[in-house]
C-alpha cells in the first residue's frame, strides 16, 4: 500500500505520524515520529504499536471506533511514552484511510510543541518590552552604585577591622548587582546577526576550546558529529556565544563534579517553524548540546528561555534568554527535553541555500 500523501508531504509533516495497520502494527511513520520515538522507521515496521508506545488512552478502543464508524477520533491531554523519556502530554488524532479503512493514521502532536509555536510571538514581544526597561534602569543605576561603593571604601579608612567587613560587604554587592546590570544591557545591545555561510562545526570547535580550558575544566566533552552538514546563513560570533552558553549551563548543572556533555550534530529535513504567512520554514541543520546532570526542574521548564527564570541559585536568567534570543534572530529554533540524569538543548537552524549570496556575505562563491 502507498503513503496517504506524496513522499515529499509525508517526509514534510512537522509532528510525528504513524500508520497502523489492522492488526494495530506500525506500517509505516514519518521522520518526525522517528525522532519522537528515538527509532528508525526500519525497526518500528512490523512492530505492535502499543509495544513501542505507553499511552494513558484506551487506544484499542480507539482503533475500534474509528475502523467501526468510518470517522476520525481525537484524545486531547493523552500522556505518551516511549519508555525512554518522561510522560510527554499529547494530542492524539486516529482517522481512517480512504482507500482501506482497517489501516488508520495516527497523528501525535505534544502539547509542549503547540504551546511553543502559539506563544512565541507573544514571548518575544513581552521580552522585547522587558528587557528594554530593565535596560534603562541599568543605565540609571548603575552611575548611583558607583557612588555607594565608592563612599563605602572612603569610610572603610577609617574603621575597624569588624566594621570593615560590612563595608567590604557593601562593596562585593554593589560590584555584583553592576555586573548584573551589565549583562542586562549586554542582553538589550545584541546588534542583529551579520549572516554569512558558516560551518557549524568550526563554531561548536571554537567555544569547545573554549569551555575545556574555562568553566569546563571538570567535565568530558565527547564530540558527535555529522561531517557531511552543509552551511548556515549566521553569525559566527553570535553563534559561539550561544554555544558558549549552553556548554557553560550544561557544566554548572554537574555542581561541581566531574560529569559528560556530549556536542552532537546530525541532518533532519522533518521540522519545519511555521511563519506568519502560513509557509514551512526548514530547520535540518540539527544541533544538540546534552549533559548528565540533575535535569531542569518541571516547574520552570516551559519558561527557562524568558528573561530573569533561571534553575540555579543566583542565577540571573539571561543566559538562556540570550540564547533563545540569537536563535530567533538566526531564524532558528530551540528545544528542551530534560528529565533527571539526560537534558538535551537543541538548536535548529536552516541551510544555506545553493547558489544564494547573502548581502554580508563576501566569500568569492556561496557554498551549498
Amino acid at each position: 500500500m502507498s503513503l496517504p500523501a506524496p513522499g515529499i508531504i509525508w517526509t514534510s509533516l512537522p509532528i510525528p505520524a504513524i500508520l497502523v495497520d489492522a492488526r494495530d502494527r506500525v506500517h509505516e511513520v514519518n521522520p518526525a515520529a522517528e525522532l519522537f520515538l528515538n527509532l528508525s522507521a526500519r525497526h518500528l515496521r512490523g512492530q505492535r504499536l502499543l509495544e513501542r508506545l505507553a499511552i494513558d488512552a484506551p487506544l484499542e478502543e480507539v482503533f475500534l471506533r474509528v475502523r467501526k464508524n468510518h470517522s476520525a477520533l481525537f484524545i486531547n491531554d493523552a500522556d505518551i511514552s516511549t519508555g525512554e523519556r518522561a510522560p510527554v502530554a499529547c494530542t492524539i488524532q486516529a482517522a481512517p484511510l480512504g482507500d482501506d479503512p482497517d489501516m488508520i493514521l495516527l497523528l501525535i502532536q505534544p502539547r509542549e510543541l503547540a504551546d511553543r509555536l502559539g506563544r512565541a510571538q507573544q514571548v518575544k514581544s513581552a521580552a522585547r518590552s522587558a528587557i528594554g526597561m530593565a535596560e534603562m534602569l541599568a543605565h540609571e543605576i548603575k552611575n548611583p552604585l558607583a557612588g555607594i561603593a565608592g563612599a563605602a571604601q572612603l569610610l572603610s579608612m577609617n574603621l575597624s577591622p569588624e566594621d570593615m567587613e560590612l563595608t567590604d560587604l557593601i562593596v562585593e554587592e554593589t560590584r555584583r548587582v553592576v555586573k548584573l546590570l551589565e549583562q542586562v544591557e549586554q542582553f538589550g545591545n545584541v546588534r542583529p546577526p551579520d549572516l554569512k555561510p558558516v560551518n557549524i562545526h568550526d563554531v561548536l570547535d571554537r567555544a569547545r576550546k573554549s569551555a575545556v580550558v574555562g568553566f569546563a575544566a571538570h567535565m568530558t566533552i565527547i564530540e558527535d558529529y555529522d561531517p557531511s552538514l552543509p552551511p548556515t546563513p549566521g553569525d559566527a560570533d553570535q553563534l559561539t556565544q550561544v554555544f558558549l552558553n549552553l556548554l557553560k549551563n550544561a557544566a554548572e548543572a554537574s555542581k561541581g563534579r566531574p560529569g559528560t556533555i556530549r556536542i552532537r550534530s546530525f541532518y533532519d529535513v522533518s521540522l519545519r517553524l511555521r511563519g506568519a504567512d502560513g509557509t514551512g520554514q526548514p530547520l535540518p541543520i540539527q544541533v544538540e548540546i546534552i549533559d548528565d546532570g540533575p535535569g531542569i526542574p518541571p516547574e520552570i521548564a516551559s519558561d527557562l528561555f524568558e528573561p530573569f527564570v533561571s534553575g540555579r541559585e543566583n542565577g540571573t536568567g539571561l543566559g538562556l534568554a540570550l540564547v533563545s534570543k540569537i536563535v530567533n534572530e538566526h531564524s532558528g529554533w530551540i528545544s528542551l527535553d530534560s528529565v533527571p540524569g539526560r537534558t538535551i538543548f537543541r538548536i535548529s537552524l536552516p541551510r544555506m541555500p545553493r547558489g544564494i549570496r547573502l548581502p554580508n556575505d563576501t566569500s568569492p562563491a556561496a557554498t551549498g
